[in-house]
């Protein structure tokens, strides 16, 4: 059996997944962190950003601003246009 040669869209996919699963866990411990870390205490002794307390500010507002910010960064900077043509057509 002729080993076949493992397509490189393959692995572009992969890393792009995996950097995906990378910044949903990024996000998932910057709100958990937030969250929970600031917000486990009596509401009366909550401080307030701009109306809101800060634990759900940090978490959830500046949370989706960082992560907007780290998407377009990862997007353009490690994210390649890959072609859906399937290669192999004019070979066979």
């Amino acid at each position: 059996m002729k080993k076949q040669k493992e397509d490189n869209r393959f692995k572009i996919a992969n890393r792009e997944a995996l950097i995906g699963v990378g910044l949903v866990l990024f996000n998932f411990i910057w709100w958990f962190g937030f969250a929970y870390g600031m917000g486990s205490k009596d509401p009366s002794q909550y401080t307030y950003v701009f109306g809101l307390p800060a634990w759900f500010f940090y978490s959830c507002v500046v949370g989706l601003i960082v992560m907007v910010v780290l998407v377009i960064f990862f997007v353009k900077k490690y994210f390649v246009e890959v072609s859906f043509d399937d290669k192999g057509d004019d070979e066979k």
